[in-house]
């Protein structure tokens, strides 16, 4: 079938709108007509040669739509269901098995090989060019940035059609990512206390999310005095603009001492450096931000020793299947107003929002597509 799709042809190159054929869904496959795609970070540093996609491609990661057909063995939805595309996973590995699909031992290929990764058709692409020639797709199992997209069923999660389609695209990702590695990976205790470096969209997410759990002393840390005004409305109990104070200081006076988590949302060395100097014993680090490929960090031997802990987090980790529902009826219930980051572009606009992304202007933008 013909679909529109937004395609990068080489490392740094534009996005360009082209016309695509795009097979129609296989064995344990669905094809989705998309009505919204998030504008990620991770977009941007494919787009980038940051992440090993093989170009030309079809990026676009955070989608959701309607399921317009489904491919052999397929129950879990039906035609007409809404969903959002969550992260691929093969199902049969021990992690998978663990239920930490995020952690899949096909995460690899299953997200930036640019074909299928595990059927009958694995190691193949169904996106071909007007000349016939095959490009990349099914980046994160779904290259949402096209009018139509390709996903495993299991990665599916259906919403509630009273719920707006075009908001829960950005679940998938970003905005999931903060939220989760706050209630899967710190699950701060009563009276606990959490730092975060940097305050976008990733950043605010895990705030609203550690408003939700029993820590006291959540700081947020920022250069920008408008994004530490989102932080404090959305949780913070401290903001401090690092470009005026001296954070580590500052985070010593407030929790009179170290913090019990730091979690970087930055993929700054030298911020990640500081952070992991911000918690003492039996504190944590978690690293969410993506730092450039090949970044190093180094750690203080005796300190981190002394029971610190480091970990890294990848898409909130768990399940789409069990955090995304979760986070939606906490926006229902006002607890987690994740909408209040989107703001809204048209499918041409692509370039526009990646700026405005960039320079701060909107934290979380989503193109409207179908």
């Amino acid at each position: 079938m013909k679909i529109e799709a937004l395609v990068v042809a080489e490392k740094n190159a534009p996005f360009v709108l082209e016309e695509l054929e795009l097979e129609q869904p296989g064995p344990g496959e669905v094809l989705v007509r998309v009505v919204a795609s998030g504008v990620c970070h991770t977009d941007a540093i494919t787009q980038a040669g940051d992440m090993p996609l093989p170009l030309p491609g079809v990026l676009g990661h955070e989608g959701s739509g309607v399921v317009e057909a489904v491919g052999e063995g397929v129950d879990s939805v039906a035609v007409g269901d809404h969903v959002i595309m969550g992260w691929p996973y093969c199902g049969q590995c021990r992690n998978c098995r663990r239920g930490e699909h995020r952690y899949c031992d096909l995460l690899g290929p299953a997200v930036a090989s640019g074909q299928r990764f595990i059927g009958p058709q694995a190691g193949t692409s169904a996106y071909t060019r007007a000349d016939g020639s095959t490009l990349s797709g099914h980046f994160f199992g779904q290259s949402s940035f096209a009018t139509y997209a390709l996903a495993n069923a299991n990665s599916l999660v259906t919403v509630d059609p009273e719920v707006p389609l075009e908001l829960v695209g950005v679940l998938a990702c970003g905005i999931t990512t903060g939220a989760g590695a706050i209630l899967n990976t710190a699950r701060p205790a009563a009276g606990e206390s959490v730092v975060i470096y940097g305050a976008g969209a990733v950043g605010l997410a895990a705030i609203m999310a550690a408003r939700n759990t029993p820590a006291t002393t959540i700081i947020a840390i920022d250069l920008h005095d408008s994004r530490l005004d989102l932080a404090t409305r959305y949780g913070a109990t401290h903001v401090i603009n690092s470009g005026r104070e001296n954070a580590l200081e500052r985070i010593l006076e407030i929790c009179g001492g170290p913090a019990d988590y730091a979690v970087d949302c930055t993929g700054v060395v030298a911020v990640i450096e500081e952070a992991a100097e911000a918690v003492g014993m039996l504190g944590t680090l978690i690293l969410i931000g993506g730092a450039p490929a090949e970044a190093r960090f180094s750690l203080d031997h005796q300190r981190t020793l002394w029971g610190k802990r480091v970990v890294g987090t990848l898409g909130g980790s768990g399940t789409s299947q069990d955090l995304i529902p979760a986070l939606i009826a906490l926006y229902q219930q006002g607890r987690f107003p994740f909408d209040e980051l989107v703001r809204y572009y048209d499918f041409d606009q692509v370039d526009q929002a990646f700026a405005d992304s960039a320079s701060g202007e909107t934290i979380k933008p989503v193109l409207r597509i179908g």
